[in-house]
């Protein structure tokens, strides 16, 4: 795993990379975000493959448990990838929702994400 580190308007924002997958089951969320909260990170951005594709599956809970804790530990997160293969009415729901409250968004690209983090 590897952190970059992003500052904007005073944020430390992470942006983890990772050639295995990083997230494959709720306790790898949880260690991925007490890990990045106690180095003092204000914001995380992840990339979509580095997640399992079971997440994207919301039948199974696994997203719904790992944003709860990203949400009670008021980190910010960004998923930056290619969202269109995924084909289910109720992924596609998710993500135009979560994107509007601005908790967890996912978004195309980094860039994408840091400008929606600084909040231009």
């Amino acid at each position: 795993m590897k952190i970059k580190t992003h500052e904007i308007n005073d944020a430390r924002i992470a942006e983890i990379t990772s050639d295995p997958l990083l997230i494959k089951t709720l306790e790898d969320g949880l260690g991925l975000l007490g890990n990045i909260y106690y180095q003092g990170f204000d914001k995380m951005i992840i990339h979509e493959q580095s997640i399992t594709p079971d997440f994207f599956d919301l039948k199974n809970g696994i997203a719904g448990e790992i944003l709860q804790k990203f949400s009670n530990y008021r980190m910010p997160l960004a998923i930056v990838g290619d969202f269109t293969q995924y084909e289910s009415k109720s992924i596609k729901d998710f993500i135009r929702e979560s994107n509007q409250h601005k908790q967890v968004i996912f978004m195309r690209s980094v860039d994408e994400a840091i400008r929606v983090f600084s909040g231009k």
